[in-house]
């Protein structure tokens, strides 16, 4: 079987483009999510689950809840959603 032929000159240069750039990849660091953004999404999925547990458990019994009524539903839901859709953000 035929060998292929390499020299010297082909086998030592670096891989480059026709501009002279190099072709390694580069990985960027663009930071992390701030601590203030993470507590802030968990904190509101918390919030969220929990104003459903204690609605569905002592809703009728505390007076606040009581006169809410049908809103203590997107009160709840809408800290799961808000928690939830800054996920998007979180790197």
């Amino acid at each position: 079987m035929p060998k292929a032929k390499v020299t010297k000159d082909n086998a030592s240069a670096p891989l480059t483009t026709s501009t002279g750039a190099s072709r390694t990849p580069v990985k960027i660091n663009t930071g992390g999510t701030p601590v203030w953004y993470k507590a802030l999404m968990f904190g509101l999925m918390l919030i969220g689950l929990l104003w459903m547990i204690v609605n569905y458990i002592v809703g009728p019994s505390i007076p606040v809840m009581n006169e809410l009524g049908p809103w203590n539903y997107l009160i709840g839901f809408g800290g799961l959603i808000l928690g939830l859709l800054m996920t998007m953000g979180w790197r």
